[in-house]
């Protein structure tokens, strides 16, 4: 019912950026929470950041003052941009979505497929 699709994963150096986007798609009626989740290997997976359909925004402590959390409700898509990457940024990205559908009508947590973030150092 819902298809979450993530791009912009890449390679890229410390101290550079990257910009994820992840749109939403489906017999939506409504997404309320939009948000990033990470994982390295070994470790568990982790909240980045999340932000509300009016615009509020969470972070992890890792990851604040470097990351920007943004969405556009009219596209369905929430965007993170990551600036001064961390050799430990390193991780599979998630999106993660709260979404009202319809056909039928029901309530449910959308993942994405995952993108990987690689920083060298």
């Amino acid at each position: 019912q819902v298809q979450l699709v993530e791009s912009g994963g890449g390679l890229v150096q410390a101290g550079g950026s990257l910009r994820l986007s992840c749109a939403a798609s489906g017999s939506i009626l409504s997404i309320n929470v939009m948000g990033w989740y990470r994982q390295a290997p070994g470790k568990q997976r982790e909240l980045v950041a999340t932000i509300t359909s009016g615009g509020s925004t969470n972070y992890a402590d890792s990851v604040k003052g470097r990351f920007t959390i943004s969405r556009d409700n009219a596209k369905n898509t929430v965007y993170l941009q990551m600036n001064s990457l961390k050799s430990e940024d390193t991780a599979v990205y998630y999106c993660n979505a709260d979404v009202v559908v319809t056909n039928p009508y029901r309530y449910l947590i959308a993942w994405g497929q995952g993108t990987l973030v690689t920083v060298s150092s």
